[in-house]
């Protein structure tokens, strides 16, 4: 991970590699971070719990200012902090911390529109608690992150920002 504060043009994140990568508008890779994406694979039809590939956007950004750890039930805070306390009282709950990065596909028929929609899939780019492996695809289609590293990126991109999922 590089603390550089350059100009970041997209992001890029890996399924083969587990990773999501800041690149600026050079090609230059600004930053990388391990990533937790989809137990399943890649894929984009709805249900399948699949990350999405393609060409993506930012479309809305959930959790300026809020502590780390913050949890999200339908991208609200909950008012709670996790702790493995909270973890125990809650074992089946698919952890949604710190920071909310909303994707919304670009491409028609592939992942934006009917069966196959990014946005409306509520695939994230989020926080997840420090339990979870990263580096291993174990989510349910999402892009889980470490919490000081979502909050990081969350903190260097913006809506509108282009994300290719590869």
């Amino acid at each position: 991970m590089t603390q550089s504060r350059k100009h970041v043009d997209h992001l890029a994140v890996s399924i083969a590699d587990q990773t999501l990568t800041l690149v600026n508008d050079q090609g230059q890779i600004i930053a990388s971070y391990p990533v937790s994406t989809a137990l399943h694979g890649a894929g984009e039809q709805d249900g399948s719990g699949c990350t999405p590939r393609g060409e993506h956007y930012i479309r809305a950004m959930v959790g300026q200012g809020l502590p780390a750890n913050t949890v999200f039930r339908a991208r609200r805070p909950t008012g709670e902090i996790y702790s493995p306390e909270l973890a125990l009282a809650h074992p089946d709950r698919d952890w949604i911390l710190s920071r909310i990065v909303w994707l919304c596909g670009l491409e028609p028929g592939k992942n934006r529109g009917p069966g196959v929609d990014t946005f409306r899939r509520f695939i994230y780019i989020h926080g997840t608690p420090d339990t979870e492996p990263m580096g291993v695809p174990r989510s349910h289609g999402c892009i889980r992150m470490r919490n000081p590293d979502v909050i990081e990126v969350f903190d260097r991109v913006r809506a509108g920002l282009r994300v290719v999922i590869l």
